[in-house]
């Protein structure tokens, strides 16, 4: 079996059985380095622009790319191996997003569960509706582990680091208006595709019909770089299911369509996820991927 695949297991587990090291997950060290390279160029109009957040990013993301690189042929791959568990566990998260889910659905009250539930996607305001949290999982879940994943498999843990701090220097508010932009747009660009292949994961996984109906409904005025096909055949998968539900129960469900439309979504992020290691286990079997 692929070392990749292993490493992706390995990750996964410690981030749910070993919650203790999911405290490691800092990146402190980040915000000081854009302060410190900030200092050391000045306030140019280069750095004020769009590369000048994507330097902040490239370069310690390039950093541990050359290391990965030299390690490859040392030790029979074990310090690669390694390097490569570390990055992607480090990349992932920064939180469980199943578990910041499993929050809202037993935390006990209303202002409790809207609390919790800004968590699952802290870069938008959330409503308490079903289709607004649906969208909160999956961008949740597109940004926590399956756009770290994509890039991880891809690049390495070049792929990995590089895809957070790009996220994470997105999110930032106190940057200039061109630089913000910019790295905004580029975190669209590393998204995009792992967003396809989310929905096409979700496609096989719910009702095609239904998923390929609303990727296709989004798409009719042409291709656009955006993520909304994806939270559109979120939200109409989980009607669909949630229809389905229904008509099979004998009594009306206890639960509030809110939380009913976040398990329903949960559960689909999860097959997602389970598809994707499947393919990648396939790929391995095929010899495409070492």
């Amino acid at each position: 079996m692929s070392a990749i695949l292993v490493a992706v297991v390995i990750a996964l587990v410690l981030g749910h059985l070993a919650q203790p090291l999911v405290a490691l997950r800092q990146f402190g060290w980040f915000d000081q380095w854009r302060q410190w390279l900030q200092a050391q160029v000045g306030a140019g109009a280069w750095w004020r622009g769009r590369w000048g957040g994507l330097l902040s990013a490239g370069i310690p993301a390039a950093l541990v790319g050359l290391l990965a690189a030299s390690l490859r042929d040392v030790g029979f791959g074990l310090p690669y191996f390694a390097l490569a568990v570390v990055t992607l566990f480090y990349a992932w998260g920064p939180h469980d997003l199943d578990r910041d889910v499993d929050s809202v659905l037993h935390a006990e009250g209303a202002e409790a569960r809207r609390r919790t539930a800004a968590q699952i996607n802290p870069e938008v305001a959330l409503s308490w509706d079903g289709p607004s949290l649906v969208e909160a999982v999956f961008a949740g879940a597109l940004s926590r582990w399956f756009g770290v994943l994509l890039w991880f498999l891809l690049l390495g843990p070049l792929g990995a680091i590089g895809y957070r701090l790009t996220a994470l220097a997105a999110r930032d508010e106190a940057l200039p208006q061109a630089q913000r932009d910019g790295l905004r747009r580029f975190k669209v660009l590393l998204d995009w595709p792992a967003a396809q292949l989310m929905t096409l994961a979700l496609a096989l996984v719910a009702n095609f019909d239904t998923v390929l109906t609303a990727w296709r409904e989004w798409q009719r005025d042409g291709w656009h770089l955006d993520l909304g096909f994806l939270y559109a055949a979120a939200r109409a998968s989980v009607n669909c299911e949630l229809a389905a539900e229904a008509a099979d129960a004998d009594e009306p469900a206890s639960e509030s369509p809110a939380l009913l439309a976040l398990r329903d979504a949960m559960s689909l992020v999860w097959r997602i996820l389970l598809v994707w290691l499947a393919i990648l286990a396939l790929f391995v079997l095929a010899g495409w991927v070492n």
